[in-house]
C-alpha cells in the first residue's frame, strides 16, 4: 500500500470541523510541497493550543496525505469523539501503562504501509514561557529510526492566540481573527543515526535533531528568534522543588 485513502470517518470529521474552521480562522498554509506523494512517513509537530490538532489536522487533509495522530487513549472514551477517531485510524496512547507501546508498535506498522504517522514529540502542550517548542520526547525519534521513513517537520502558530493554553479562564478568543499558520519543512536528516545502536543516548541525540529543525521553521513563522536551550520541563520542575525545600528550611 502506497498511501491511506481517506475514508468515510475521516471525511465526517472534515465535513464537521473545517466550516468553522474556514469561517473563523484566516490561513497562512506553507511547504506543502514537503509533504510525500507516497509512501509512508512521519510529521513532527509543535503543540501549543488545544486548538492547534484541527488547524495542523485541516492543513494535512489538504494535502490528500491524512495523518494519523497519536492520541490520549482517554479520548477514545468520548462519545462520538471516540468512534470518529477509531474509525479514522488515529492511534491511541496509554501512558504508564503495559499497553504504553502498543502505540509505538502501531506507528511502525502504519508507516510500513504507506501511511502518514504525526507526533507531537514534546508529549504535551508547551510549557515555554514564550510558546516556544521544548525538549522533545523520543517517541518519534524511535519510530524514524526503525522505520527510516522521512520525517517532515512542521512548526504552527495562531491557534494559541486563539486559545491560550494556559489562561486561567479557557476562552477563546476568536475575535479579532486569527490566522493560523503552518509550515512544513524538508526532511530532517536522521542517516548518521540509521546505523548507531537505539541507546538512550542516541534517541536523545536525534530528537534534538527534530525539535531543532521544528523550531527554525517556528522561527521563520514568528520572525523571531528562540532561546539558545528549549525549555525542558522536568529540569525546571526539579529546580522548583529544589527551591521550595530551601525556602522551606529558613
Amino acid at each position: 500500500m502506497s498511501r491511506r485513502r481517506i475514508g468515510f470517518w475521516y471525511r465526517l470529521a472534515a465535513v464537521i470541523a473545517k466550516p468553522p474552521l474556514v469561517v473563523l480562522f484566516k490561513r497562512d498554509w506553507r511547504g506543502m510541497e514537503h509533504i510525500p506523494a507516497e509512501g509512508g512517513f512521519i510529521t513532527a509537530v509543535n503543540h501549543n493550543s488545544y486548538l492547534d490538532p484541527l488547524s495542523y489536522a485541516h492543513f494535512q487533509y489538504n494535502t490528500g496525505r491524512v495523518p494519523r495522530l497519536l492520541a490520549k487513549a482517554g479520548l477514545f472514551r468520548v462519545p462520538i469523539v471516540g468512534t470518529i477517531l477509531r474509525g479514522s485510524g488515529q492511534i491511541p496512547v496509554y501512558r504508564e501503562s503495559t499497553n504504553a507501546l502498543d502505540a509505538f508498535r502501531a506507528a511502525v506498522d502504519a508507516i510500513d504501509h504507506g501511511e502518514c504517522v504525526a507526533f507531537y514529540p514534546e508529549g504535551t502542550l508547551t510549557r515555554d514561557p514564550e510558546m516556544w517548542p521544548m525538549a522533545g520526547k523520543t517517541g518519534a525519534a524511535r519510530v524514524a529510526l526503525i522505520t527510516r521513513a522521512p520525517v517532515i517537520p512542521v512548526a504552527q502558530w495562531g491557534a494559541n492566540l486563539a486559545m491560550p493554553p494556559y489562561a486561567k479562564e479557557h476562552r477563546v478568543r476568536l475575535f479579532p481573527r486569527k490566522t493560523l499558520q503552518v509550515l512544513a519543512g524538508p526532511p530532517v536528516d536522521l542517516s548518521a543515526f540509521y546505523d548507531r545502536e537505539p541507546t538512550p543516548e542516541v534517541l536523545k541525540e536525534a530528537t534534538e535533531v527534530v525539535m531543532a529543525a521544528i523550531t527554525v521553521l517556528l522561527e521563520e513563522v514568528r520572525g523571531e528568534s528562540a532561546p539558545a536551550q528549549p525549555y525542558d520541563h522536568r529540569k525546571a520542575r526539579a529546580q522548583q522543588r529544589r527551591k521550595a525545600a530551601g525556602e522551606g528550611k529558613k
